[in-house]
């Protein structure tokens, strides 16, 4: 069954364009899939994979040979896991020059593109991520019906507004949106039959991404201690790193740290998030806040796939489910934090310079806020909305007073 992504649509734009077209995203996010729907409605298009050790060889050794079999007579070239090309880019830079062919390629890793690769292609090639699911796109895998009930809440944002759907939708959209915060957004891992072979899935995502980026990319030998980093991390999200503590846990030295840090950002693993604010002097907090592009890989590293009322990180759990969105939806965004520690989840810059804070609770009784009054008395300006997933029964939160800072309180949340 193929589910259109919201990606198509932006790619099918630059189909006539001459621009190099590369897709890069974590493993198994449904990007070998999308490029192979697009390929099926061209003509005169080959689709290849480096994965084919023929395939990538003649590419490594003979670009000429390479464009004889596979560009010549031919409109479309698609590559597939060009991430094992060495020299990758000089070589595209190459075939499009001499050739004047549309080029796709797509990759797991966006080391080579962004360190080696895109050096030749400057004004050559349009980069686009594909991350597993957003929300909407879940929905469209499980149950279309229930699309309809997420309204504009305003002109960025599409949400279910508390009070304005009725308990039976509610408790439906509410029990998806659980599942996908525990379960996230890989393809695979929402179309598997039941909870266990969910799991399943996720677990053999993570052993590939040991075996085939760990190993072939980075060619580490002592990958444990990387693995030690990730589990780490993982029971930190939404958190404060802590670069001693994980130096400490992973046996790596500082400098080592942070090269793997980035290597996880580079490989769509987890990313970090900086801190928002204008007074240094008040509000600036350096280190940065850590979340993983899938929270159900997340949950899968600490083995945790327990409903949300029964976990003691739900409001972390949810915060990373909301990053996702904000990721997915390709937002600028950071977390706000004063030196008194009143902290706010997200701060998104949006296109039009307004300013949104968003707060994400698991449970909540009321909407009164020591972190968003202080947030407010150093940003008036920006607009504030609260997000909850009702994961208490009978937990009804108190209307909003008439002089509340925040200007929306939604169920769930969706961009």
């Amino acid at each position: 069954m193929y589910i259109k992504r919201k990606l198509e649509g932006k790619i099918l734009k630059y189909l006539d364009s001459p621009e190099i077209i590369a897709v890069v995203g974590p493993r198994q996010c449904g990007k070998t899939t999308m490029l192979k729907k697009i390929f099926d409605s061209l003509d005169h298009a080959v689709f290849l994979s480096f994965d084919d050790r023929a395939a990538l060889n003649m590419f490594n050794r003979n670009i000429d040979d390479f464009a004889e079999v596979y560009v010549k007579n031919n409109k479309y070239l698609f590559i597939d896991e060009f991430q094992y090309a060495k020299n990758g880019g000089k070589k595209l830079k190459y075939l499009f020059d001499a050739h004047k062919i549309k080029i796709f390629i797509s990759g797991s890793s966006a080391v080579d593109l962004t360190v080696n690769a895109l050096k030749y292609l400057v004004g050559r090639i349009f980069i686009f991520n594909l991350f597993p699911l957003d929300f909407e796109e879940f929905l469209s895998f499980k149950n279309k019906n229930y699309l309809s009930s997420l309204t504009l809440a305003n002109k960025h944002f599409k949400s279910l507004e508390r009070d304005k759907a009725g308990e039976e939708v509610q408790s439906a959209l509410l029990k998806y949106y659980e599942e996908y915060a525990i379960y996230g957004g890989y393809p695979r891992v929402v179309l598997a039959d039941d909870d266990a072979e969910k799991q399943e899935v996720l677990k053999n995502i993570f052993n590939t991404y040991f075996l085939r980026e760990v190993r072939d990319i980075l060619g580490l030998i002592e990958d444990y201690k990387l693995e030690k980093l990730i589990n780490g991390l993982a029971l930190q999200i939404g958190n404060l790193i802590e670069y001693n503590e994980l130096a400490k846990l992973s046996e790596f030295t500082y400098p080592t740290l942070k090269k793997y840090l980035n290597f996880l950002e580079k490989t769509f693993i987890c990313t970090r998030v900086k801190p928002y604010f204008n007074n240094k002097r008040t509000e600036i907090v350096k280190n940065p806040k850590i979340f993983f592009y899938d929270s159900g890989l997340r949950n899968s590293i600490i083995n945790d796939f327990r409903k949300l009322e029964k976990r003691p990180d739900a409001g972390a759990l949810l915060e990373n489910a909301v990053f996702c969105q904000l990721t997915k939806g390709g937002y600028e965004f950071n977390y706000w934090r004063d030196k008194k520690k009143h902290e706010v989840d997200f701060v998104l810059k949006l296109a039009d310079r307004e300013l949104l804070a968003v707060e994400i609770k698991s449970r909540i009784k009321t909407n009164n806020s020591a972190s968003i009054a202080s947030f407010n008395k150093i940003h008036s300006e920006a607009k504030i909305i609260l997000v909850h997933a009702n994961v208490e029964k009978n937990n009804k939160t108190e209307s909003l007073p008439k002089d509340s800072l925040i200007q929306g309180v939604y169920l769930i949340y969706a961009v």
